[in-house]
């Protein structure tokens, strides 16, 4: 498996695709050799969402090959390993944090977005014990007794990769959306 991944605030739609054909050339492959294609679907950023999804339902469509999404918390919990508990958290900003839970890898949670203030409690709630919390909510948690915390802007490709290989695939795979976008029309 090779992958490339870039850290943005801004310029997905951009970026997307020649990081794509680049990754693709580095591998001397096309995407007609693709054998699955994988996509985090959040949460997360709204637009950062929209567009991968686009993208990567664009390649299905245009190459045939099967397609699955794979939870943006799920896979920062992973990439912090699978063993014990562990949970994945995003800043949701505004003092709000998306998290889910896992134990040994299977998920004790659904994804949910909670005050950060919060966030701690719960997962004394779901499980007794010490926490590795992953991603970049994860310095949100920092501090607390029964946290050990991980910040990882993004996640591990290798740890994506090995989700994306036992993943279910599916023609109609959609955004987890746990908050109405920061974006509002104006009235007229």
């Amino acid at each position: 498996m090779f992958g490339l991944s870039e850290p943005m605030e801004r310029g997905h739609q951009e970026r997307l695709a020649p990081m794509a054909a680049e990754a693709m050339a580095a591998a001397r492959l096309t995407f007609y050799d693709v054998g699955k294609i994988a996509v985090t679907v959040g949460p997360g950023s709204f637009t950062g969402l929209r567009v991968g999804l686009a993208f990567a339902k664009g390649l299905h469509l245009a190459t045939g090959a099967p397609l699955a999404g794979i939870g943006t918390l799920a896979a920062l919990a992973a990439s912090a390993g699978s063993d014990g508990l562990c949970a994945g958290a995003i800043d949701a900003r505004r003092g709000m944090v998306y998290l889910q839970a896992f134990a040994e890898g299977r998920p004790l949670s659904e994804a949910d977005i909670l005050p950060a203030s919060e966030a701690t409690a719960r997962l004394a709630a779901i499980a007794p014990g010490r926490w590795r919390v992953a991603g970049p909510g994860a310095p949100l948690l920092a501090g607390a007794d029964n946290v050990d915390a991980v910040q990882l802007a993004a996640p591990d490709l290798l740890a994506l990769g090995e989700l994306a290989a036992v993943a279910a695939p599916s023609d109609d795979v959609k955004p987890i959306y746990l908050r109405a976008p920061d974006a509002k029309l104006m009235a007229t």
